[in-house]
């Protein structure tokens, strides 16, 4: 695997597993290599290793939408802070509070955005990002790491403001940041940028006693991602999303048309989680040679995380077995009518 400049170096094959599949701006804690043998397992590799053996909660960094016109940004404001009724803090440190705090804050941004000439018309004024922990989290590490990593990330480049929410079971931070920076540049984040975002947030929380992680689903055993919160909240109505509507109608076309072979993707996926759970067990032989007792004990829990991975089930395998069920739930009730028709007197 080739990386530019010191990214040559060879590192622990476990090392690639935590890797998200788009480049890193730039390099995280866990992939700076052991200067005399690069692949051999540097602290911060191990500690990343033993919390996600560990399975230590993961952090949620997301992008929730994008607001833009002044009204929308008005609506947004109004809804992190509860018309005003939860108190904000922006950039500077200031703390605004109640409606007069919240009107300053919507009528500097609007003058901003008044003056943004640069701005398309349809161009972000600002970019809302979520921060999130499990429930049981402690609010007010959650809150101060939020701080710590709106600094860190915006300090200095871009106007932001922040206001925390304990009104869900899960203690979470609503960071709002204007698009235009200081220097003239836009907000534009990537994948890659969302990845270093979460780096950066559980580092903040385990600095506050509170342990988290960040790491790909895959390197979990999971590939489905999350349900949206608008496909979810079409279902909590009753309702069939359009999209798994659409979805089933193709696992239906598929199997009508005699079509059992999987996609290439669905392949790739199989091939790509073998070889992570091989990673692990490669690691997990690696500390097995180890003259440590400590390191004959890890080497047995990263067996035993290996072993309760759950079983690789992707979108397309829900719906297949969803089918399944369907028919075979329709079978002794076809079965039952046919034999009804058939029975002298059944058609009285």
């Amino acid at each position: 695997m080739s990386h530019s400049g010191d990214r040559d170096l060879e590192l622990p094959p476990i090392s690639y597993v935590w890797r998200t599949p788009v480049r890193k701006p730039k390099r995280a804690k866990w992939e700076i290599p052991d200067p005399v043998d690069p692949r051999k397992l540097t602290p911060a590799m191990r500690a990343k290793l033993q919390r996600i053996v560990a399975k230590a909660p993961e952090v949620m960094v997301k992008i929730t939408g994008k607001t833009k016109t002044v009204g929308h940004l008005k609506s947004h404001l109004e809804y992190i802070t509860r018309d005003g009724e939860l108190a904000a803090e922006t950039e500077t440190g200031a703390v605004m509070e109640g409606r007069h705090g919240l009107r300053d804050i919507q009528a500097q941004w609007a003058d901003d955005a008044t003056l943004d000439h640069s701005r398309r018309r349809d161009g972000p004024l600002s970019h809302n990002i979520i921060l999130s922990m499990p429930p049981g989290t402690d609010p007010i590490a959650v809150k101060e790491a939020a701080r710590a990593f709106a600094i860190e990330t915006f300090g200095g480049r871009h106007d932001y403001v922040f206001v925390q929410h304990l009104d869900d079971k899960h203690p979470h931070v609503h960071l709002t940041v204007r698009s235009l920076g200081y220097d003239g540049r836009r907000l534009n984040p990537r994948k890659a940028d969302l990845s270093a975002w979460r780096d950066l947030f559980a580092g903040e929380l385990r600095l506050r006693g509170v342990e988290a992680e960040a790491t790909p689903r895959r390197a979990r055993g999971k590939v489905r991602k999350a349900e949206r919160g608008v496909v979810r909240a079409i279902r909590e109505r009753g309702e069939q999303p359009r999209v798994e509507r659409l979805a089933r109608e193709g696992i239906v076309r598929e199997v009508r048309a005699g079509k059992s072979a999987a996609p290439p993707w669905e392949t790739k996926t199989r091939e790509r989680q073998a070889a992570i759970k091989e990673a692990y067990r490669r690691q997990a032989e690696e500390l097995k040679r180890s003259a440590s007792a400590a390191d004959h004990d890890f080497a047995t829990q990263v067996l035993q995380f290996v072993a309760d991975m759950p079983e690789l089930e992707t979108k397309r395998d829900r719906l297949l077995k969803d089918l399944d069920k369907a028919v075979s739930k329709a079978q002794p009730l076809q079965r039952r009518k046919d034999k009804e028709r058939g029975r002298p007197g059944s058609e009285r």
